[in-house]
């Protein structure tokens, strides 16, 4: 696809929120998260805190004097749930090298994600494997701001967040790894999501919630049905999601039924019945009616002006009634 086709698509996107489908979230995890870790000497599971003093649990690694380190992280299986393109966001601590007293030149501040595709459940503690060929690499993820020193008091604990993502996936499920490699960081939350575009009423057609593509540029077809009362004019009927989660480019339409008007834009509602005007051709249609031919010989001894008055009250109570009821053809 063409920039300049792209760029006339993303003027016509559908105003709707993209949602985001939760896959895994280590800050709403209340036991441990039992993630594999290799060697032992590496990674270590611990209770911690992040900026706003919340208790959650977080995996960190400091060995910054010794050289030569290669520390492995890796959670637990994820199910894709039919996602092809996922989406990592990850929050995270690094201190400051130049911070640490008599540090070695091998203390990083980065560190690579990994993932790994898989139909099953195949990694444990006593079977993982702990080398770089079975992976994929996503990205070495720096910190955009490192701490020189720790003080929750003072919140001088510098959070960094990034959002890294990949695809396109197949297979059931994957793992995210973590490789550090000399620097002395914390792993505060780690959250995996995937994309969908919102159900949406568009044009008196319904569109589904519409998965995200492989990739980022991905345009997937979502088709519509007509909602009630209503009938095709165009076809065929669809919206185009994009890979933020966006409706884009509408084709087609549908339009209300006869009989049945646009309310609100999205639903088709019956015509409301008009009321009848108060005209006087319509009150001697009452007065002349047999009901009132037998009504106006029994109140004619109440008086001539207080009869007249009450005709009219029982006119048009009469009236409301017949319409009421779908009798009446006096609605003008």
């Amino acid at each position: 696809m063409s920039v300049d086709l792209l760029a006339l698509l993303s003027v016509l996107v559908i105003t709707s929120s993209a949602m985001e489908e939760t896959l895994m979230d280590t800050r709403v995890a209340t036991a441990e998260l039992g993630w594999t870790a290799y060697p032992n000497s590496g990674w270590e599971e611990v209770s911690g805190y992040d900026e706003n003093l919340n208790t959650i649990r977080t995996y960190q690694v400091c060995n910054v004097f010794e050289p030569s380190q290669n520390n492995w992280l890796l959670t637990t299986f994820i199910d894709r749930r039919g996602a092809q393109r996922i989406y990592v966001e990850i929050r995270f601590t690094v201190r400051d090298c130049s911070s640490i007293p008599n540090v070695p030149g091998s203390c990083k501040e980065t560190f690579n994600l990994y993932y790994y595709e898989t139909d099953s459940v195949i990694a444990t503690k006593g079977t993982a494997f702990w080398m770089e060929a079975p992976y994929l690499k996503v990205d070495t993820i720096a910190a955009d701001e490192s701490f020189s020193q720790v003080d929750f008091g003072g919140r001088l604990m510098k959070v960094n967040t990034e959002v890294r993502s990949f695809g396109p996936l197949s297979k059931n499920g994957f793992y995210l790894a973590f490789q550090d490699y000399g620097a002395c960081m914390s792993l505060l939350s780690v959250r995996v999501f995937f994309k969908k575009c919102p159900s949406v009423v568009q044009n008196f057609a319904i569109f589904p919630e519409t998965m995200t593509g492989a990739e980022s540029t991905s345009l997937v077809i979502a088709r519509g049905i007509c909602i009630p009362n209503s009938e095709e004019v165009d076809v065929p009927i669809k919206l185009y999601c994009n890979g933020d989660g966006e409706w884009m480019v509408p084709i087609g339409s549908c339009t209300c039924k006869a009989g049945f008007e646009p309310d609100n834009g999205n639903v088709c509602r019956g015509k409301k019945k008009c009321m009848p005007s108060l005209t006087c051709s319509t009150l001697q249609k009452c007065l002349n009616s047999d009901f009132f031919h037998v009504l106006s010989s029994h109140v004619h001894v109440i008086g001539r002006r207080f009869s007249k008055y009450l005709l009219r009250i029982l006119t048009l109570l009469h009236l409301y009634a017949e319409i009421k009821s779908g009798e009446t053809n006096w609605c003008i």
